[in-house]
């Protein structure tokens, strides 16, 4: 009981320091019994949106790896609290989690995917920053994103293997720049929102590295990955996990495909049997494997 009552007093303390920062936040905590924590908004940055909400739950081991998770919306809209069912199947799991915001895609605010990027490296650094008042071991990650979320996870997640130990991309986009993609009938509807993601003109007959560089399927390394994609989905075409899929057998990386028959886009659209059923227990599984 002391243990557990100095783990939630010197991490709500640290928390304080960065509520201290600014008095516009709505930061929130909530304490339950046998020192589980659910802080609400806490700051990572100065951006209105740089907020996250760290969960706690109760009886984590010192080596439990962190989840964080990155939300979808098309890279332009979304926030943390579409996550919320995930973060709290994973709170009462008793796997501590961050389920972050992160700045949107803009052109007149020159925001691309990069700055996204960066978001994720800021609320990792605030977090192994308290990471040592929490009991936990400092870049001991696993990202886990959905949709546009699943892609910025890919991508921050093979280019930061020092911080990242599993990645879980829930119908993540994985390739703008490929021939098999430029030839599909998927490029012609995507390539617009893709462009402005990556802040570079889009021409198929002459496409940029930049394409290239932003694309998971590009930049993969040694980082165990979970893929979970529909076939019916029509927002990221199954084609798209599919060839990550492809890819990371022949660079032989530990990982693990979910194809879903007669399933859409991202589990937060599906039915409460098929998320019990289908994608919990796999993420479960892929955490603590």
């Amino acid at each position: 009981m002391k243990k557990l009552f100095l783990r939630y007093h010197f991490f709500v303390m640290g928390c304080m320091g960065f509520l201290l920062q600014s008095c516009n936040t709505k930061f929130k905590v909530w304490v339950g019994p046998d020192g589980q924590q659910k802080i609400y908004n806490l700051k990572y940055g100065e951006h209105k949106r740089q907020k996250m909400d760290v969960f706690l739950p109760k009886d984590y081991a010192g080596d439990s790896p962190v989840v964080l998770m990155v939300h979808g919306g098309a890279w332009t809209l979304g926030k943390k609290e579409h996550m919320i069912q995930i973060q709290k199947m994973l709170f009462q799991n008793r796997i501590p989690s961050i389920n972050m915001n992160y700045r949107l895609v803009s052109a007149k605010k020159k925001i691309t995917y990069k700055q996204q990027l960066e978001d994720i490296g800021l609320a990792i650094e605030k977090f192994n920053s308290l990471a040592g008042k929490a009991e936990l071991q400092p870049n001991n990650y696993i990202l886990l994103g959905e949709s546009a979320g699943g892609h910025l996870a890919l991508l921050y997640g093979y280019r930061h293997p020092e911080q990242i130990k599993k990645i879980i991309s829930l119908s993540g986009p994985t390739d703008f720049f490929s021939q098999e993609y430029l030839k599909s009938f998927y490029s012609k509807y995507t390539s617009p929102t893709f462009q402005k993601v990556v802040g570079t003109k889009f021409d198929r007959k002459n496409i940029s590295e930049d394409f290239k560089e932003a694309s998971p399927i590009a930049n993969i390394t040694n980082i165990p990955t979970l893929l979970f994609q529909g076939n019916n989905d029509f927002l990221v075409n199954q084609h798209q996990g599919i060839a990550m899929d492809s890819a990371l057998t022949h660079m032989n990386i530990p990982h693990k495909f979910i194809f879903m028959k007669g399933a859409g886009h991202v589990p937060r659209l599906f039915s409460k049997r098929k998320r019990d059923r289908i994608i919990y227990p796999n993420i479960l599984e892929w955490i603590r494997k």
